[in-house]
């Protein structure tokens, strides 16, 4: 059967345009027929979906130069129990002509659709969610979306925590009533030695009052959405709960109303695995709803980072206004104490800013006129003027909490058997259920029908997939939510997922490993000249020059407070050096070749000099009025921190190559400062990604570390990227981890993240697993033929509650996750202008 699909298609200009995407499009297999329309921007094609995909489509329209228009909407999903509510959901999406995409998180409780809007439009996704049996949260004017979920969920905490009152007050007695029989055999033989089975049939009457207004009261959830469910030929939680409890009330109900139906002695009733397991789910359903509140708490203390209101300053004076009212260009006042509220630059004043939340970083930033500033931190001690330079979705806020979003509702690789489990279990165990009937019918003797009864009840209560479907995302939230506290930002699960397979770190040197800026490391003086004279000499002679060496002598002399004179007079010896007067002084540096023309010996410096080679350094030489003055060195010195992170990588078995342009002996005495375990040195920078496949042609998996902007070909290239002290644009495209700090030690701690959650989201789905592989079978009564014993529903209602609650409380955990290493802001990083 031939499909129609509407692409939308961008950059066509003229009808030699239209004719090259009607071309590539015809070229795919399965397309029928393709027509272009310039005015519309639209393309219709008629295609097999057998032979060929609407993906297939979009890709031959980027290969002839076109950008197809895609969509990407997320909606939240009321209503959703367990993991096959989720697949429900999913499935219902994707058959939806124009949805490229559509994943489903049961803990946030959102879907996340990409779709073609030329095709379909978001009311027919919602129209597709609603008759899967689920309810959209409809976003409300002048509430943001975060504040409807969060009161969404507050409602539904609430409305569960009635629930569970409600049916304890009766299932309590009814509890009790079912229960002191069994437990005081005496206490029964009594009453019916003294009043016969009359009494045992009003009581039976007493426990049909109790459990009915259960049943149908706050058990009615399940018939409705249980029901949907078996319309919809995917059995889900509610299903199995809607079933089991109906057959032991029913039978329950059927044994006090016609009790001669049975034979003497089996006409017993069940009241208590109906009432008493309804009301334990819910309070599991009320635990389950109070914990997915509690796993989402980095995300509210990001939300809460964002400014409400700014005082924006427009005719000389100070309006109030929302936060989401100021533009680009205006001008705020913010006083100390205060929330930033958008990303911008310092006009006037001075102050420390805190930034930990952006960065990690625990140290104030010093921020006075031109340094940049992110929406969100807080002004501590001093009044700023701002100029706002980035509102909204484009503020860096907005885009952390937009990856964080996003990596929450994403699925990492192993969630995939997970899913595939799970699309199969629930009719797996309606077969178990109907096998566990029969086979007690057949061979269970005299109480055949009752033992039947309440295995096949339990069956059904015990396999509940809860635990299933919560396993992977309440971890994945809480783990990556830690993260952004941290300043780690995953953009997905599979980024999470993909650093346990990672051997190799390569790290980029300039910007990741050291500074990046060449600093003055070392200016050793001569007997007669003294360091400070000798450097404010020196630097007024390199400040003619616009080398970076001459630069990073003449910024150490200034930031030691020397005045740098103007030289009377300056003149550049090409491959020697230079050569100054300055105050009167003849001052010339240069190279050892340019001492030795100048006939003076560089013997009282050969051992330092020996040792700055060893370290990478190449020394220069001053000499002022013709008498050797100094040696100097100038490097791009190692970030506080890089060896720290190199060791812990280390300490976590994993092995660190260094990627750099610098020659190989600089590689080399930095990889042997560091610990560096592989050295590829004088890579070009259009060579980094060739050097990464080098690295990966070995067999291992690889991380590249660089800092986002001119390493983004060997990003994509790694299995794992990792950008370090940036939020640009390009990091976001192309790494698939961003750390916000310029600190490396954020490296190892998100390789430790990762692992505390890839464990956590496997001892989950240990449980998960094992839980209804031990626990079924007990249901079923195999137990019985050697032990005597059946498993109550009541215990299999409360067991199948205890197994989501211990899923969430164990991804609970991670919220006290501990990095290794924890960054210490050494220099205002944090200002980085890659972060604004």
């Amino acid at each position: 059967m031939s499909q129609i699909i509407e692409l939308g298609v961008q950059g066509m200009t003229c009808a030699s345009c239209v004719g090259r995407v009607e071309r590539g499009l015809k070229k795919v297999d399965g397309v029928e027929d393709a027509t272009v329309n310039l005015a519309t921007e639209r393309a219709t094609v008629t295609y097999d979906p057998a032979v060929t995909t609407p993906q297939a489509l979009l890709d031959k329209v980027k290969a002839v130069g076109y950008e197809p228009v895609l969509s990407h909407i997320d909606l939240g999903v009321q209503g959703m129990t367990c993991a096959n509510c989720v697949g429900r959901v999913e499935r219902a999406l994707k058959k939806v002509d124009g949805v490229l995409g559509a994943a489903v998180n049961l803990a946030t409780e959102r879907a996340s659709i990409e779709y073609l809007p030329a095709t379909v439009s978001p009311g027919q996704l919602k129209a597709a969610i609603r008759q899967a049996g689920y309810e959209v949260l409809e976003a409300q004017a002048g509430v943001s979306r975060e504040d409807q979920e969060r009161e969404a969920r507050a409602q539904e905490v609430a409305h569960l925590r009635r629930q569970v009152l409600f049916s304890a007050v009766f299932a309590v007695p009814l509890l009790l009533l079912a229960m002191i029989p069994m437990m005081v055999p005496a206490a029964e033989d009594w009453l019916m030695g003294t009043f016969g089975h009359r009494v045992m049939g009003t009581l039976n009457w007493v426990m049909l009052a109790l459990a009915l207004p259960i049943q149908f009261g706050p058990g009615r959830r399940f018939y409705r959405l249980g029901w949907k469910s078996l319309r919809a030929l995917s059995p889900d939680m509610n299903a199995l709960v809607m079933i089991g409890t109906s057959a032991a009330f029913g039978y329950s109900l059927i044994a006090t109303v016609a009790p001669s139906l049975f034979p003497d002695g089996t006409a017993h009733v069940y009241y208590e695995a109906s009432g008493v397991v309804i009301t334990l789910i819910l309070l599991g359903k009320y635990f389950e709803a109070v914990a997915k509140g509690r796993s989402s708490e980095a995300m509210k203390k990001l939300l809460s980072l964002q400014a409400k209101t700014a005082r924006v300053v427009r005719g000389g004076q100070e309006l109030e206004v929302p936060a989401d009212e100021v533009l680009v260009g205006d001008v705020i006042a913010v006083r100390p104490g205060e929330k930033i509220p958008v990303d911008g630059q310092v006009l006037s004043g001075a102050s420390f800013v805190d930034e930990s939340m952006i960065t990690g970083e625990p140290v104030p930033v010093g921020k006075q006129a031109g340094a940049p500033v992110v929406g969100g931190t807080i002004n501590q001690n001093g009044a700023l003027t701002v100029q706002a330079t980035k509102i909204g979705s484009d503020t860096a806020l907005a885009q952390i909490i937009k990856l964080v979003e996003t990596a929450q509702g994403s699925k990492p690789p192993i969630q995939g058997l997970a899913d595939r489990v799970v699309a199969v279990f629930v009719p797996v165990v309606l077969g178990i259920a109907a096998l566990t009937f029969v086979l007690w019918l057949i061979f269970g003797g005299q109480q055949a029908l009752s033992f039947a009864m309440i295995t096949t009840v339990a069956v059904l209560i015990i396999a509940c997939p809860c635990a299933m479907g919560l396993a992977t995302p309440t971890s994945i939230m809480v783990g990556t939510g830690k993260a952004a506290e941290l300043g780690v930002l995953f953009k997905g699960g599979g980024a999470l997922e993909g650093l346990q397979d990672v051997q190799v770190v390569a790290l980029d040197k300039t910007g990741t490993l050291t500074k990046g800026k060449p600093e003055l490391t070392d200016l050793i003086p001569t007997g007669g000249f003294d360091r400070a004279g000798v450097l404010r000499l020196v630097a007024a002679a390199e400040a003619q020059s616009e080398h970076p060496i001459a630069r990073a002598i003449v910024d150490a002399a200034k930031t030691e407070g020397a005045a740098v004179a103007h030289p009377e007079h300056f003149e550049a010896l090409p491959g020697y050096g230079l050569e100054a007067r300055v105050d009167g002084h003849l001052v010339q540096v240069g190279a050892d070749r340019y001492m030795t023309q100048l006939g003076l010996d560089l013997q009282v410096f050969q051992q330092a000099a020996e040792r700055l080679g060893d370290e990478g350094k190449s020394p220069l030489y001053a000499a002022i009025d013709g008498q050797l003055a100094a040696i100097i060195a100038v490097a791009d010195p190692v970030k506080d921190g890089s060896l720290d992170a190199v060791r812990a990588l280390h300490t976590q078995g994993l092995k660190v190559a260094m990627i750099t342009g610098d020659n190989a002996r600089t590689a080399q005495a930095i990889a042997r400062q560091l610990g560096i375990d592989t050295v590829l040195a004088e890579v070009l920078p259009s060579g980094k990604s060739d050097a990464v496949k080098a690295l990966q042609a070995t067999g291992q998996k690889v991380a590249f570390v660089g800092d986002g902007i001119n390493d983004a070909p060997a990003l994509a290239q790694a299995d794992v990227g990792l950008a370090i002290g940036t939020g640009t644009d390009v990091a976001v495209e192309t790494a698939d981890v961003i750390l916000m700090s310029g600190d490396l030690r954020g490296v190892p701690n998100a390789f430790a993240l990762s692992r505390a959650t890839l464990r956590n989201i496997r001892l989950n789905l240990f449980w998960a697993f094992a839980y209804n592989i031990i626990l079924i079978p007990v249901a079923a009564g195999v137990l019985y033929p050697a032990f005597g014993t059946l498993l109550s529903p009541v215990l299999a209602a409360a067991a199948m509650g205890f197994s989501s609650v211990f899923v969430l409380s164990n991804a609970l955990r991670l919220r006290g996750f501990r990095p290794p290493l924890r960054a210490r802001a050494e220099v205002p990083a944090a200002s980085n202008p890659a972060l604004a």
